[in-house]
């Protein structure tokens, strides 16, 4: 059908599935080009009305991209409205993410077109990026890329969210660093355009252009680059510490953003610290021994992790321990041990770190009543707190969309299989039992099924494996969460400071570095 055959049709009711997805593809299309809101709403009605006939996870693929298209187009509109922009809550968005997530974690994804998965991977990135996930973002950018490097959309993109991370940097080093890293997707996605036309939407290159000039305006490229030597640092004295370094890479675990760039030897140190920040003359840097504390914590269970999942040998500790096999492939000892205490290290984190922020954003809430989900409003369905919503808090808003992948319903029912459940998990690790299986789970007979004999009905089963994943996933959220509370806190300083007039009165303190020497036991 033409496009005025689509728009004349009352419904897509009596269409075949094919026909009527092909037809809502090219209404989003038409309604985001003519910017016809009433026809991106006709569209979504006839999402709805074709979601129950469609038979294949692929057709369910198109209709969520569909929808996830119709709703950017919503939110465009809304967008041209500045404070419309750096609203907190955003159904537009919550929407796209929702169903964008629901395309990529189909059975089918990976069986996909790939110009479809990069398309639904590219579309998500964005999202993540404009809430201030920037770290998420690059992931789901760079997975696009390793699916088809020509992918000029994905890469024009990074290129503009590792700008987004540069601006939120408080060490100018490191802004550089992003700054030649976002001004190189840039160049080279511009020079893909022409050649892949189809891949993504060419009008954009006076845009991306214009994005590398200004990062060719504002920093000197080249000694930058002559200056980058990223993989001339060392590792560690002796093999096992360059194993365990090389891992941290490879994982993005470590608590610096140049790791966010890729597995370099310069990223391979946890130098990540509090901003400068100003407090009343007189009071101690509690908020240094603060986040300190929080770091010393984070490579704590980083380590216990690895050494958990990298040991296979029974620990010492372990030997002459009676315990009896229970028939279902029980998983014991201290390696799982350190996993289970990795795990639940990492998760307290976020509490901890909602527990800093009501301290440093004046926030009043008693301290029985302060979590990670509890602390952006002050009541559980109401409007998010002023202290974070009057501020365009790139980082902090970042922190609040990952609480919502925890605790929210139908977000959190929609992230990556590895991070589902972590509370349900935690609230387990933390309060009853929790039983790990080295091999098959035993499952819950559902009706007329007959039950599994080895089935305890006491344990919250997980298997070994799945307790590894989600475990790496908490960390990596964790991490995630840490360094977005450090740039947060940046933001909110240099907003303080401009609040404050010209005739502020400032004087420095001075910290010096603790010596790696005064961290053994005295």
């Amino acid at each position: 059908m033409d496009i005025e055959e689509v728009v004349s049709l009352a419904t897509v009711a009596t269409l075949a599935p094919d026909d009527a997805l092909q037809a809502i593809a090219q209404l989003v299309d038409f309604a985001l080009d003519q910017g016809d809101l009433a026809l991106t709403t006709k569209a979504l009605d006839w999402c709805d009305e074709v979601e129950s006939r469609l038979t294949s996870d692929s057709q369910r693929i198109h209709l969520d991209y569909f929808r996830a298209n119709a709703w950017a187009h919503r939110q465009s509109t809304r967008h041209a409205d500045r404070s419309a922009a750096w609203a907190w809550d955003q159904e537009e968005l919550q929407q796209q993410v929702y169903f964008l997530r629901r395309a990529r974690n189909s059975p089918a994804f990976d069986q996909f077109p790939v110009l479809g998965r990069c398309q639904v991977l590219t579309n998500l990135a964005n999202q993540f990026d404009t809430v201030g996930r920037f770290i998420e973002a690059r992931m789901l950018w760079g997975d696009a890329l390793s699916a088809r490097p020509e992918f000029w959309m994905a890469r024009a993109n990074r290129g503009r969210g590792l700008m987004h991370y540069a601006h939120a940097l408080y060490d100018p080093g490191h802004t550089a660093v992003f700054a030649l890293e976002a001004h190189k997707d840039l160049v080279q996605a511009l020079r893909h355009i022409d050649e892949y036309p189809e891949f993504g939407d060419p009008s954009l290159r006076a845009f991306f252009s214009a994005a590398a000039r200004a990062i060719e305006g504002h920093f000197d490229l080249q000694r930058i680059a002559a200056d980058y030597r990223p993989d001339q640092f060392e590792l560690g004295d002796g093999e096992d510490e360059r194993r365990y370094r090389k891992w941290c890479l490879r994982e993005n675990l470590f608590l610096n953003p140049l790791n966010d760039l890729g597995p370099n030897a310069i990223a391979a140190r946890d130098v990540l610290t509090l901003p400068d920040f100003v407090t009343p003359v007189g009071e101690p840097p509690a908020l240094v021994g603060f986040f300190n504390q929080l770091k010393q914590e984070f490579v704590s269970a980083r380590w216990l992790f690895f050494e958990g999942v990298d040991r296979d040998e029974v620990h010492l500790s372990d030997r002459g321990v009676l315990l009896y096999n229970t028939l279902d492939y029980p998983s014991l000892g201290l390696g799982v041990e350190k996993v289970k205490m990795a795990f639940r290290m990492s998760y307290s984190l976020l509490d901890k770190i909602a527990f800093f922020l009501n301290h440093y954003m004046k926030l009043g809430i008693p301290e029985k009543r302060i979590s990670f989900r509890h602390v952006w409003r002050e009541k559980e369905t109401g409007p998010v707190r002023a202290e974070f919503s009057a501020s365009e808090n790139r980082p902090f808003r970042g922190l609040y969309w990952l609480s919502k992948d925890l605790f929210e319903k139908g977000i959190k029912d929609l992230t990556e299989p590895d991070a589902r459940n972590l509370h349900e998990l935690r609230n387990h690790l933390e309060h009853k039992y929790v039983k790990v299986h080295s091999m098959s789970v035993p499952t819950v007979p559902t009706a007329g099924s007959a039950r599994d004999p080895v089935l305890d009905n006491l344990a919250h089963s997980v298997s070994r494996s799945d307790l590894e994943r989600r475990c790496l996933r908490i960390l990596k959220l964790a991490r995630a969460a840490l360094i977005y509370l450090s740039l947060g806190m940046h933001k909110e300083e240099q907003r303080r400071r401009e609040g404050a007039g010209a005739d502020a009165v400032l004087a420095h303190m001075p910290l010096f570095e603790m010596e790696d020497e005064w961290k053994r036991r005295w």
